[in-house]
């Protein structure tokens, strides 16, 4: 079996979602501008190598539909020969697409593939604008197939006994490590600068616009507290304690990395950044979903042959608090090594880009502390009940 490597990875800063920076930007334009600023750092490489790229998308209509991930190759590396595919495997998606990509390279069938994932919760809205549940299937007693992804954090909150106060408490340590890496510049070497038309109404009903730049995820808050969050009310259940503050943000960004093959890598004399060493996705109960991980990681380090304590650094979707403690608690993670820059309650969750953009930070985490030659793992809930996690040997 062939050996596949990343060569490169980049990610848009996430924009709040409907009305932050991004509400203006097209996810194709997102995505195909993310690919444009990765093959600049390649200006030698013929792009007629490629042979694929594949975009993970949670919601793949409208203007994220027509195949996106073929028209995003067009606008992105403006060539007609790389071929595109989108995927969707719901929040799964950027790094399933990676899974993808290396797994074809590892079996021969491809020698370079670029792989990630976009996602405009501004453009399209969540489950789409025609959502259309099977209604014998519900009707059958399992409607809980198609309940919203708030009802089933609640549902995870009751199960696992899940307080209100540390779900408020995660989420405010959300947002504290998020401002803390910013203020720290820890993001800015993964971040693709994405220029945006904003386009408004002035006071005399004239239309304007200005254009600006954005670098810097728009989410963290330095100003929410304990205090503040405790106060808000929950909005998916009577009585229930998920609320706006504990959940992750609706958001709009993209991230892709470039996977190669070994004997590319050797023949262009470049640096691996990191190699794709297990992935595996589970199925749960739906109404459960934000379980996910519990199921999905200790496969993954099954196929890998570690354990846990060999995990270096890990990046847990924060779907919700409620999930994420419910998943920390079972499988006893050592919280010093989980999100350790915020998650998705602080940094934004833009569904199918969401697993490429954790891999994307987390690989330049792992560069930033030195921990060459180790581990670290990406792991997610998904929506419907699944689970997926990947561990990463980065270099």
């Amino acid at each position: 079996m062939k050996t596949a490597y990343i060569v490169k990875g980049y990610r848009t800063a996430v924009g709040k979602a409907p009305k932050g920076v991004f509400r203006f930007k097209r996810p194709d334009d997102l995505a195909a501008e993310t690919i444009e600023h990765m093959m600049k750092q390649l200006p030698d490489f013929d792009r007629s190598r490629i042979d694929d790229v594949m975009v993970g998308n949670a919601m793949p209509e409208a203007e994220q539909g027509l195949n996106m991930g073929r028209l995003v190759s067009l606008m992105g590396l403006k060539s007609e020969e790389v071929p595109g595919v989108t995927v969707n495997r719901y929040c799964a998606s950027g790094i399933e697409t990676i899974a993808m990509a290396s797994a074809k390279i590892q079996s021969g069938m491809a020698d370079c593939i670029i792989a990630g994932g976009a996602e405009s919760m501004s453009y399209i809205p969540m489950g789409g604008y025609k959502p259309v549940p099977n209604y014998e299937t519900a009707k059958a007693g399992n409607e809980s197939y198609y309940w919203g992804m708030g009802l089933t954090a609640e549902a995870v909150a009751e199960k696992y006994k899940i307080s209100s106060k540390d779900q408020n408490e995660f989420a405010y340590h959300s947002h504290q490590k998020a401002i803390k890496a910013q203020k720290e510049n820890r993001f800015q070497d993964q971040i693709v600068p994405i220029e945006v038309e904003d386009i408004f109404v002035d006071s005399k009903g004239k239309r304007q616009s200005k254009t600006y730049t954005v670098d810097k995820d728009q989410g963290p808050r330095a100003d929410t507290s304990e205090q503040v969050l405790n106060k808000l009310r929950p909005v998916f259940a009577e009585g229930g304690s998920v609320t706006a503050g504990n959940s992750s943000q609706m958001s709009d960004g993209a991230a892709f990395v470039m996977v190669m093959s070994e004997e590319m890598v050797k023949e262009l004399n470049l640096e691996p950044v990191a190699r794709l060493v297990s992935y595996a996705t589970v199925g749960v109960e739906p109404r459960i979903m934000g379980i996910g991980p519990v199921k999905a990681i200790p496969k993954a380090l099954d196929q890998a042959g570690l354990k846990l304590n060999d995990i270096e650094l890990i990046e847990l979707n924060e779907a919700f608090a409620s999930q994420s403690l419910a998943v920390a608690r079972e499988l006893d993670i050592n919280q010093d090594i989980l999100n350790v820059n915020g998650g998705a309650i602080a940094l934004g969750h833009p569904l199918g880009c969401t697993g490429a953009k954790l891999s994307v930070q987390i690989f330049d985490e792992m560069k930033k502390r030195q921990l060459k030659n180790k581990y670290a793992m990406v792991t997610m809930c998904v929506g419907t009940g699944q689970g997926a996690a990947g561990i990463y040997e980065v270099f």
